[in-house]
C-alpha cells in the first residue's frame, strides 16, 4: 500500500495551503480539511516543522548519531528501553534497527563535551545498555529530502545495470 498523495504532499511541503492542496489533487477544500483533521486526531500527523540549514541560521549545536546495544527486557523487548532513552531532552530521534546495534539515536548538544557527558553519565550508565558507538555529524548534505548544497539541479549520479 502506498502513502496517500495528500499526505505525501504535506510531507514534502507542509506550508501548502488547503486551497493549493485541493487544486493540485483535484479535491474539494472541505475534503482536504477533513482528511488532515482526521490524521491530526489519530496521530498520523504528529506535527509540522521547518527543515533548517544550521550554518546560515547560526546554529552551533553539535549532533551525534549514537548506536546503542541493549539487553531486551522480558515482556517488553526493546520498546520499554527505547522509550526510556527517548525521554532524555538530548535525544532528538530514536530508532530500532536491524544489524549489529539495536537502537540508533540522534543526540544534540551545545558542544562535544555535552554530548560526551550525556553518553557517559546518562546513557552508558543505564541498566540494560551493553555498549554505544558515537559518530559526530561533520556536515549535512541532504536531510528529509532537502539538498543542503544549494544546488537547484545537482548532477545526477550514473546508474549502472
Amino acid at each position: 500500500m502506498s502513502i496517500d498523495p495528500l499526505l505525501q504532499m504535506l510531507r514534502s511541503n507542509g506550508r501548502l495551503t488547503v486551497a493549493q492542496l485541493a487544486e493540485r489533487l483535484s479535491l474539494a477544500e472541505d475534503e482536504v480539511e477533513r482528511r488532515i483533521a482526521g490524521w491530526e486526531a489519530d496521530g498520523t500527523i504528529l506535527g509540522y516543522q521547518a527543515v533548517v540549514n544550521p550554518e546560515p541560521a547560526g546554529d552551533q549545536k553539535v549532533s551525534a548519531f549514537i548506536e546503542v546495544r541493549v539487553t531486551p527486557e522480558k515482556g517488553g523487548g526493546f520498546d520499554r528501553m527505547a522509550r526510556r532513552i527517548a525521554k532524555f531532552d538530548q535525544v532528538a530521534s530514536c530508532y530500532l534497527l536491524s544489524g549489529g546495534y539495536d537502537l540508533l539515536l540522534v543526540v544534540e548538544g551545545e558542544g562535544l563535551m555535552e554530548v560526551a557527558r550525556f553518553v557517559s553519565e546518562k546513557l552508558s550508565s543505564m541498566e540494560g545498555v551493553i555498549s554505544t558507538a558515537t559518530h559526530f555529524r561533520l556536515k549535512t548534505y541532504k536531510e528529509t529530502g532537502f539538498d543542503f548544497n544549494g544546488e537547484d539541479d545537482p548532477e545526477r549520479l550514473p546508474v549502472s545495470a
